[in-house]
This record gives C-alpha cells, structure tokens and sequence, in this order.
C-alpha cells in the first residue's frame, strides 16, 4: 500500500511562497505519474499540477500556471511544489498522489492572508 506524507504548508502573506514536499513509499514511485491536488473550505478537491513519470513533461490549472512549479525526485521518491506569488484563493489543504489518484494522505495546509 502507497503511503504519501504532504509537508511544507503554513500560513504566508499575499505574493509570499511555499515550497511542498510529498514523500511516497513503495517502489514503484517512478512508475507513475504525480500531481498535487487542493481542497478548500466548502468547495471539492481540484487539480493543480501534474507530472510525468520521468518529470519531463509537466501541466498546470489555470490558475495557478506561471505561479506554480511542480518537479519530483525519484531517487527520494518525492515530489514538489513551488508555489509563488501566493493568492488568498489560493488557500487549502494540499494533497499529492498518484495520476490516477488511489488513497490519499493526510494533506498540508496552505493559508494566504491578504
């Protein structure tokens, strides 16, 4: 069974950054591709960000695209999540998993003030 630990979120000011880690057990990290996901309060769980399985190739929501960069690490079996110029909407709980998604972690809360 996959295991997925979310780190790096807290509370930022407005254009701030954060930088997200997603450490994935198993040995099979490399066989898929991975994205980030958020949650915020009220609203359903949307997609933020994707990556191959090589990292070479690499898509982003609208909203975020130009804001945020997604890369991963397969010999750490981790996957990241630069986030700049950080918006009050972009206040969540952050997720990673798979592409497809399978079970998910506990998430990381991320909270831009205005």
């Amino acid at each position: 069974q996959v295991q997925l630990v979310e780190s790096g979120g807290g509370l930022v000011q407005a254009g701030g950054s954060l930088r997200l880690s997603c450490v994935v057990s198993g040995r099979t990290f490399s066989s898929f591709a991975m994205g980030w996901f958020r949650q915020a309060p009220g609203k359903e769980r949307e997609f933020v960000a994707g990556i191959s399985r090589s990292g070479g190739s690499t898509y982003y929501s609208d909203s975020v695209k130009g804001r945020f960069t997604i890369s991963r690490d397969n010999a750490k079996n981790t996957v990241y999540l630069q986030m700049n110029s950080l918006k009050p909407e972009d206040t969540a709980v952050y997720y990673c998993n798979r592409i497809p998604p399978s079970d998910w972690g506990q998430g990381t809360q991320v909270t831009v003030s205005s």
